[in-house]
């Protein structure tokens, strides 16, 4: 009788592929948290201008959101890794970032009730930690689930179905406030210190769709056992079960931490400068575009976003706030054509890719991204015109509805932005540090939004003298930066049948 092989010198068994729809349910709950996240990035500004947050003060709450990403992601990717129970290895973070998310949600808008005990702008921005807490919580694991169930030759179809129902929850997100007031007849205008019904009403409806469809792919989604995952990745389970074992104190687990992080494979560290440059642009867009097109679009003065001048008038003009609410659920509408865009490219994604190659394809859609950006330009102001959209008739400045146009590149970079990347990485990770270095990667995510945060207000205000078109252009200049750079990004190969191997650079 021969003696048994250990699992480190087997063959790893192939691990199969899934049937098509459970791609999906691995996927689906990223509808739900993008849904919610669409409302912040299409919202946050105009809650937090009107709760009493200056105009180049803005980028200062965002930087929130990115950094808590740095701190949380990795944090959560190395305790998923090491996590197996009976709820699974990455489900239960995702659920708990979820509740959490869906709280803050519902607890945001409604900073207003709150001012007899704290200033409704703090709590607002303490509510906007919690949500983006929340977010990240919940969004580092479903990339690293996608990782751990979908074999390779389908990652790039797991991706690309994950950024599709992204963008789906994005359109619903984003045009949520607009439905709620243009079909439902909810007021979106507000009065010093408080935030629209319309806005309140839409965080609540989607904390409910975020918790129903992270419900769904918590139940749907049977992740593997531990012994059955480290043998389709070609792990050694008693080595890896000594290491869990070892006590190690938190100087060793940091020292651990930053060998992972010096040590990070070299596409990583190629595809972290296109992530720089994209980023960047995309925080300045979500920050800027409410303001910008108030300003540029409706004609709205600058002076109307200064807290001490609106403090100086008493009372905003009826004229005024029905411009800004226009403009703040304009921009639902066009936040929600990019994601619309972008579910439509996530459907041919993954042939284009196929077909011209995932370089081609991530630099060509970001060039078309900075496209978009730059071509702000061309949609200032214009005449009054009546626009039909088959839920609702509404009368728009022609500049506007121009502003869709613009939208068609945005949509395609945000696809190619949320799949390209992971799918490009996702084969050069270890299998049993994906979840660790999956929140390392984020980092390549955070700090271009932190480094943004900190300069666009500066930028703005000394600048561009406050005319907020202008740094929308610049993250054009940006976006299209990060073209460039995919140029330089080495892809990893991967033979077939080498699923828990180290993928071998090209």
């Amino acid at each position: 009788m021969s003696e048994p092989v250990s699992s480190a010198t087997a063959r790893s068994p192939k691990q199969p592929k899934l049937p098509f729809w459970q791609v999906w349910n691995v996927s689906l709950g990223f509808l739900g948290v993008q849904f919610g996240f669409a409302l912040q990035n299409a919202n946050a500004s105009r809650i937090l201008s009107d709760l009493g947050a200056d105009l180049h003060s803005l980028s200062l709450f965002w930087i929130v959101a990115p950094l808590m990403g740095l701190i949380v992601q990795p944090i959560v990717g190395s305790a998923s890794d090491r996590t197996w129970n009976r709820f699974g290895r990455r489900n239960p973070y995702i659920l708990f970032g979820a509740i959490a998310a869906a709280l803050g949600m519902a607890f945001m808008p409604n900073a207003g009730i709150v001012v007899a005990i704290v200033a409704p702008i703090l709590f607002g921005g303490v509510m906007l930690a919690l949500m983006d807490a929340a977010f990240n919580v919940t969004m580092q694991p479903f990339r690293a689930l996608v990782s751990d169930m979908v074999p390779s030759e389908q990652r790039t179809l797991g991706y690309s179905i994950q950024s599709l129902l992204i963008n789906i929850g994005a359109v619903c997100g984003s045009m949520l406030p607009f439905i709620l007031t243009n079909v439902i007849g909810l007021e979106n205008t507000s009065k010093a210190g408080e935030v629209a019904p319309s806005v309140i009403w839409a965080f609540y409806l989607g904390a409910t769709v975020l918790l129903g469809s992270v419900l769904w792919t918590v139940f749907r989604t049977k992740e593997y056992a531990p012994a059955e995952y480290n043998a389709y990745k070609g792990l050694d389970s008693e080595q890896l079960a000594r290491e869990q074992a070892e006590r190690k104190s938190l100087g060793e687990r940091l020292g651990g931490f930053f060998k992972l992080l010096f040590n990070m494979p070299k596409t990583m560290r190629q595809l972290a400068v296109v992530q720089f440059f994209s980023w960047f642009a995309l925080f300045i867009m979500w920050v800027y575009t409410t303001p910008a097109i108030t300003q540029y679009v409706w004609g709205v003065d600058a002076k109307w976003f200064d807290p001490d001048y609106l403090h100086s008038v008493g009372e905003i003009p009826a004229h005024i706030a029905a411009a800004k609410g226009a403009a703040g659920d304009w921009v639902g509408i066009i936040f929600a054509g990019y994601s619309l865009f972008a579910a439509l490219f996530s459907i041919v994604l993954a042939k284009v890719a196929g077909t011209i190659g995932r370089k081609p394809t991530y630099a060509l859609s970001l060039a078309l991204g900075g496209l978009g950006l730059v071509s702000f330009l061309l949609f200032q102001g214009g005449e009054q015109t009546q626009v039909n959209l088959l839920i609702t008739e509404v009368t728009v400045p022609s500049g506007a509805l121009g502003l869709l146009l613009p939208m068609v590149g945005v949509g395609i970079a945000w696809a190619a932005i949320l799949a390209m990347p992971y799918a490009i990485l996702s084969d050069s990770l270890p299998a049993n540090k994906t979840g660790v270095y999956m929140g390392i990667f984020n980092f390549t995510i955070a700090a271009p939004q932190i480094i943004s945060a900190l300069v666009a207000g500066p930028i703005l205000a000394g600048i561009f003298h406050n005319e907020a078109i202008n740094i929308i252009v610049l993250a054009g200049v940006f976006m299209f930066l990060g073209a460039l750079s995919v140029i330089f990004v080495r892809e990893p190969q991967v033979a077939p049948d080498s699923v828990g191997t180290e993928a071998v650079t090209a």
